[in-house]
Parts: C-alpha cells; structure tokens; sequence
C-alpha cells in the first residue's frame, strides 16, 4: 500500500485525517506471507530426514542389519507413493495444484527413499549384477512417472539427473569409470546430444502443451550440458578447436533468441558466461600458442581480462534493460 500517496490525496483535501489514520493503521497491523519461508523449512526437514536416516544406518549398521534396513526404507518409500495415489487430484496435461500443503514433501520424500532403496540393494547384494545402467533407468522411470502424474518440478529433475547418469553409464566402457578417465571422446558427444536432446524436449513440451510449465526444467538442463559439452570439445580437440567454437557461437545466438523470446535475464547471464569462456580461451590461444608471446603476451592477457570484464558488465546491463522494456 502506498502510503506516500495518500498523504499527498489528504494534504490536497481529498481524503479526512481520520480516513489516512485509518489507512497507516491497517498497513502497520496488515498480515504478510509466510509461504515460501515455510516451503522452505519443510523442503529441509525432508532432506534433513534422509540424512540422518542415512547417518543411523550408518552408526547402527552392525546391530539393525542390511535386510531390516533394506525392508524399512522400502516401507517408507511404499507408504508415501500409497498417500500420494490416494491424496492426488485428477490427471491433467495442464498445471495442476497440490491437494494440501505436505503433499509434495511426502512425494519427494518417498522418491528419495525408491532412490536410497535401489543403491543400497545394488551396493550391498548386488542385486543387478555388471548391469550398472539399471541401478540408474529404474529410479529414472519411477521418478519420470511420478514428475508428470503428480506434477513435480523437483521430481522432474531428479528424473533428469537419473537420465543423465544412465546415459552416461551406458555409453561409458567400464575400464573408463574405473580409471576415472572423464576425458572420453564418447562423454562429450553424449553430452552433445543430450543436451539438445533436452532443448527439444522443452521445445515440444511446450508447443504441444503437455505439462507446459516443465518446459524450463528441460531447456535449463540441456542448456547447462550443451554449452559444458562443447567447451570440453574445444578443449579436447586441439586439431579443430575453431569449427567447435563456431557450434559455441551457434548455440549460444539460439539462445539469445530464446531469451529474447521468453525474456529471460538468467539466459542471458548464462550463454554470456559460457561465451566468455569460449572467447577467452580462443584469445590466450592465440596469444600463446599462435603468436609465441612471452612477457608481452601476459600483458595482452591482463589488458584483455580488464577490458573485456568491463566490457561484460555494460552488456549484462545493457541487456537487462532490453529484456524488461521488451
């Protein structure tokens, strides 16, 4: 409530004195919204349940025993997909609200724990033998399932992350996980196509309205592992540096587009910093490597990191400005 404004209408005469006494009275003693501050307690206490169910195994695993703990967090997790199934409001290819305020933690809660449950058993029984890409495609189909029917953005993308872990594992040789060798020519190209694999799944999530709202979830996934996916090409392919900085550029002007489109700052700030990254790289190249610089090439450096981070600035600025008087 704009008080100032009032008492400009009294001081013309427009209002009595008593009427603004009433008004600064009623916005002194007005109610505000505890909503997120309370999301955000109850997002903790889950977090916080799973870890110190995880640090109880973990002090007691001797005396409780790995089938008891197995059976109580298959429990947990049964218990809050049946509250779940009953509790939740009808289907919809729409956004649809949740049916009380706990719902979404008790959702959360019990995908965690299907989580936990799986690991463990594989960790301990191992359950599913060499076939790592299954300890990660089951959790991926339950928490895919459990995103779209009960319409959950955090399940959502832990169904992402699930998704990335199994391509990852599937298309990595396992000499490679065990030497810790990430720098496989066959990472980044999955990267590659994951990442665009994610962009158009946002893109037609949202043209044909089906959970349109998840749209962002997709893109902001595939945006993040596209522009990751190409710097590490760069970086990995001396030979053809320059054509993957090209796919850089490429990229990063469709997302320019997009942010245009959506007017979205926070993608801007993103495709800048990866740019940035790439462009920087491209120059210490050139200074170093192509031109041989010694002493005056560090100087070129410091002169280009100073000019360019003013630079940066302006157009973060610049493009702020553009976005909200879009």
């Amino acid at each position: 409530m704009d008080i100032i404004l009032f008492e400009k209408l009294q001081g013309e005469g427009l209002i009595h004195d008593l009427s603004l006494d009433k008004i600064k009275t009623a916005e002194k003693s007005r109610l505000f919204s505890l909503h997120w501050e309370l999301r955000t307690l109850l997002y903790l206490g889950v977090l916080l349940l799973s870890g110190g169910l995880g640090i109880l195994v973990y002090k007691n695993i001797d005396t409780i025993g790995h089938t008891a703990i197995l059976i109580f967090i298959a429990l947990v997790s049964a218990g809050g997909f049946v509250y779940c199934f009953k509790a939740k409001l009808p289907f919809s290819t729409g956004k649809v609200s949740s049916p009380n305020s706990f719902f979404d933690y008790i959702l959360l809660l019990a995908c965690l724990a299907f989580i936990t449950f799986i690991g463990y058993l594989q960790y301990q029984y191992h359950f599913f033998g060499n076939r790592f890409g299954l300890v990660t495609f089951i959790p991926m189909l339950v928490l895919f399932f459990s995103a779209y029917y009960f319409d959950h953005l955090g399940i959502l993308s832990l169904a992402i992350t699930s998704l990335c872990a199994w391509a990852g594992i599937t298309v990595t040789p396992t000499r490679i996980l065990q030497d810790n060798d990430f720098n496989s020519n066959t990472i980044i190209y999955t990267g590659l196509v994951m990442g665009a694999g994610l962009i158009a799944t946002g893109v037609l999530t949202r043209l044909r309205r089906i959970k349109a709202h998840f749209a962002f979830t997709y893109t902001n996934f595939g945006m993040h592992i596209l522009f990751i996916s190409v710097l590490a090409g760069m970086f990995q392919f001396d030979n053809i540096y320059a054509w993957w900085f090209l796919l850089l550029a490429g990229v990063a002007f469709y997302f320019y587009r997009e942010a245009l489109r959506g007017k979205s700052f926070y993608i801007v700030l993103v495709l800048t910093l990866y740019s940035y990254i790439g462009l920087s790289y491209m120059v210490i190249r050139l200074l170093f490597y192509t031109l041989r610089s010694d002493m005056g090439g560090v100087y070129l450096g410091f002169i280009y990191f100073i000019g360019t981070g003013v630079g940066l600035v302006l157009f973060l600025i610049r493009m702020n400005k553009k976005i909200k008087t879009a």
